[in-house]
């Protein structure tokens, strides 16, 4: 379950993604199979290749991507999350919901 966005916010990460540019978005998340986290970043492409390059560079395999959406990104929760939202010069989306 998602909560802590704004639909805007939800739509600019949308757009950003289907015009295969590289798009965070980080929100509140709750899910049994993963206790104890309660933050995800969604790192969202259209563009398969460039979102497997990216992933390539933070050593996160194309097999994690999610595509069930029709936006495919990977789901960066925990420690992981942290270190990569302050390489790309992000945290304040994290820190925002802290």
């Amino acid at each position: 379950m998602a909560f802590g966005i704004k639909r805007g916010e939800l739509q600019s990460w949308k757009e950003k993604v289907k015009r295969g540019e590289i798009a965070f978005i980080t929100h509140y998340w709750i899910d049994e199979r993963f206790p104890g986290m309660k933050t995800v970043t969604k790192v969202g492409c259209a563009d398969i290749e460039r979102l497997i390059q990216w992933g390539k560079k933070y050593g996160i395999p194309s097999r994690f991507i999610d595509n069930r959406s029709g936006y495919p990104h990977f789901d960066l929760l925990g420690e992981r999350q942290i270190e990569i939202l302050t390489e790309e010069n992000l945290l304040d989306q994290l820190k925002r919901l802290l």
